[in-house]
């Protein structure tokens, strides 16, 4: 299982969680199997509000689940229809995320929850 989280800068297991998915400049992938961390660049990164594709940036790279301290309705929806998990984030570092979900700690959203903003970026409203 691969688990994918947003950040600013590629730190590794040190980097800090980007405050939203959609925006993010790039993705910190962890292979519980493996034990192995990867880098995604999003390509996507800068986009109107509301028109962005991360899930694009992600395509190809067997992500199981994501973990976001933000993400707007429409990524979720993308990510949840392509079989991809989304779970809220819970601590500052992805080596904080890795082990509160590997713990089973983190909340699993549904798709009526809504989870915007948060960390480094502010959504305003969808």
């Amino acid at each position: 299982m691969k688990i994918c989280f947003p950040v600013e800068v590629n730190n590794g297991l040190e980097s800090d969680i980007y405050g939203h998915f959609g925006s993010a400049p790039g993705f910190v992938t962890y292979d519980i199997e493996s034990k192995q961390a990867g880098f995604i660049d999003n390509n996507n990164a800068q986009h109107e509000h509301g028109a962005c594709n991360p899930a694009a940036a992600l395509a190809g790279s067997d992500v199981d689940a994501v973990v976001v301290s933000g993400i707007g309705q429409g990524a979720m929806m993308r990510l949840m229809s392509e079989g991809v998990a989304v779970y809220k984030a819970e601590g500052q570092k992805v080596k904080d995320g890795v082990q509160n979900f590997l713990a089973e700690k983190l909340i699993k959203l549904s798709r009526d929850m809504q989870m915007c903003g948060g960390g480094t970026h502010s959504c305003g409203s969808h």
